[in-house]
């Protein structure tokens, strides 16, 4: 098997001192990847590649970034078969959730490349005779990337895209879980044509996550941070970041309300409900993990989604011959195995799947559940959704807003104008209506409040997070001063 290296300055490196770890297909237990374990000599060594590279990178035109941007867009589109190989070694994923992954990843880089014109600034009138004063934007300077394993190619590619498009050079921390799809995604960029030391690869052995990650947001010539991943995790990185006062964008866990009305279609209900929980086996920051349901329609409504779960068996994705897949390791089945057991043992009604076998999890629906259930409030990320039933409208937002959380979420109804009311009052950054919990566009401004984060990715909102406003004026020079 080859051993990934760092990519350090166009250059695959070994680590200093030939230290490697090893990803395990979470299916076979055999080794998916083997790759260089970095120091923090070696995560310093990136940084100063990646500042070497950003004088000439941010002064590139918008046309040569464009370029670059369009062409890794259409590298990645023609990598889908590496990229599905990848994924499903290293994640466990299906097919269909890789190819999904390079389809959406696809987009983000076009829309990234439509972005190097738009960051713009204006003149601000001056109370000052003679003064002409502008706001201004400008790269930030290096980039720090981190981006998680269950959707490694969208969100590996979003926390790189615009960061690239504003004129910063990076420094990505690729995944201990999906090294060598992460890695993919920096080949293609460099192969599209980044300049040396535009974009650099860091890979490091579990244990080594946290010295890691403090020496790059310490490097002086870091100036922002993106991080995709867990709310524990994100605390870390947001002190680690405030400490060093280093501006950071943080999209963070979820635990996506789905409210279900009295005048629902619930057939539409349940196809929504049924993609969002178990798509991609439920390992999606979005994914629906509470259903709110009214009691005079939860009966038919439990009903109808049990049939659609109990059709949702997983399988090894290399056989390509179920919906779902893998969850990413044996310590998350098992996890889910207990908030399983806990919830039913205090009352809550399995109404489909509960089949884990290894990291195979079938689609899991448990009714009933209440709020001295483990699984109320923590967070499953994996293919087990709960319902809890409500009585009026004001129940179901406050079960909806009765979490840390608030990323994504949706809300069902005919009446679309109620349901809009509704979805105004839930706390999250992101609400559907009519619509699953699970939906991205890379044009679309992505991210939560409360635990599940700050800040936005996606079209211009992205440019706000990685380049510097600055006021800078031109005064004629006929200026009276009182000393």
């Amino acid at each position: 098997m080859d051993q990934l290296g760092l990519l350090i300055a166009n250059q695959d490196q070994k680590a200093t001192g030939g230290g490697v770890f090893e990803r395990l297909n979470p299916i076979s237990g055999e080794v998916a990847t083997r790759a260089a374990a970095a120091t923090v000599d070696d995560a310093q060594r990136a940084a100063d590649a990646a500042a070497a590279a950003f004088p000439a990178w941010s002064k590139t035109t918008p046309k040569e970034r464009r370029k670059i941007l369009l062409k890794a867009a259409d590298l990645l589109e023609e990598k889908g078969p590496l990229f599905v190989a990848a994924m499903g070694a290293e994640i466990g994923a299906t097919a269909g959730w890789a190819m999904f992954n390079v389809m959406l990843a696809a987009d983000m880089l076009r829309e990234a490349a439509s972005l190097v014109t738009q960051i713009k600034g204006e003149i601000v009138p001056s109370n000052r005779p003679g003064s002409t004063a502008m706001a201004v934007r400008q790269p930030a300077g290096v980039v720090l990337a981190m981006a998680p394993w269950n959707a490694p190619v969208i969100l590996g590619v979003r926390s790189l895209a615009t960061p690239l498009a504003c004129g910063n050079t990076v420094v990505m921390k690729t995944s201990e879980l999906c090294p060598r799809t992460h890695r993919l995604i920096v080949e293609t960029l460099l192969e599209a044509g980044l300049p040396t030391g535009a974009l650099n690869a860091v890979s490091n052995a579990p244990q080594d996550a946290s010295e890691i990650v403090e020496a790059l947001i310490a490097h002086p010539a870091v100036r922002r941070v993106n991080f995709t991943g867990s709310t524990r995790v994100g605390r870390i990185i947001a002190e680690k970041a405030g400490r060093h006062l280093k501006p950071a964008l943080l999209e963070l866990g979820g635990k996506a309300p789905f409210i279900v009305l009295d005048d629902a279609d619930l057939d539409e209900a349940v196809a929504a409900a049924a993609f969002g929980a178990y798509m991609n086996q439920g390992q999606i920051c979005m994914s629906t993990e509470r259903i709110v349901v009214d009691n005079t329609v939860a009966d038919a409504f439990v009903e109808k989604l049990a049939a659609k779960a109990a059709t949702l068996v997983a399988g090894d994705p290399v056989k390509g011959q179920t919906p779902l897949g893998s969850v990413v390791d044996q310590t998350a089945a098992t996890r889910l195995e207990q908030l399983v057991k806990d919830a039913v043992a205090k009352g809550a009604v399995l109404a489909a799947g509960g089949k884990i076998e290894g990291t195979l999890v079938d689609a899991t629906l448990l009714d009933k559940v209440a709020p001295s259930m483990r699984i109320y409030a923590e967070e499953s990320f994996g293919p087990v959704v709960t319902v809890v039933r409500v009585g009026s409208v004001d129940e179901a937002v406050r079960v909806a807003n009765d979490t840390e959380y608030g990323l994504s979420s949706a809300v069902f109804g005919k009446d679309v104008n109620r349901a809009l009311a509704v979805a105004r009052r839930i706390e999250s950054g992101i609400c559907h209506v009519n619509g699953p919990t699970v939906h991205d566009e890379a044009q679309m401004p992505f991210g939560g409040v409360k635990a599940s984060g700050y800040g936005r990715f996606g079209g211009n909102w992205g440019i706000a997070e990685f380049t510097e406003l600055r006021w800078v004026t031109v005064q004629d020079g006929h200026i009276h001063y009182p000393i």
